[in-house]
């Protein structure tokens, strides 16, 4: 599969160890990790047509993505 943007790793590239380390202990982030990978997803495949979807669902979906970006960089942040 083509190359995704958004992905965490590239959108905060200081965090990738913390994140990491996060992950594995810190439940309610590795779930919120999980689901912002989801959404990014589904964002990616609207995007370039391979599952296209209502330009309404696909803002909501943007917005979702953002929301969950800003929530997990709120965690990186305070977690310093």
């Amino acid at each position: 599969m083509s190359h995704t943007p958004h992905e965490l790793a590239e959108e905060f590239p200081e965090f990738v160890e913390k994140m990491s380390a996060m992950k594995q202990s810190d439940a309610h982030f590795a779930k919120l990790a999980d689901q912002y990978h989801d959404v990014n997803r589904q964002v990616h495949r609207a995007e370039t047509n391979v599952e296209p979807i209502e330009q309404l669902a696909e803002e909501q979906l943007r917005k979702q993505r953002a929301a969950l970006k800003d929530e997990i960089y709120g965690m990186l942040k305070a977690d310093a």
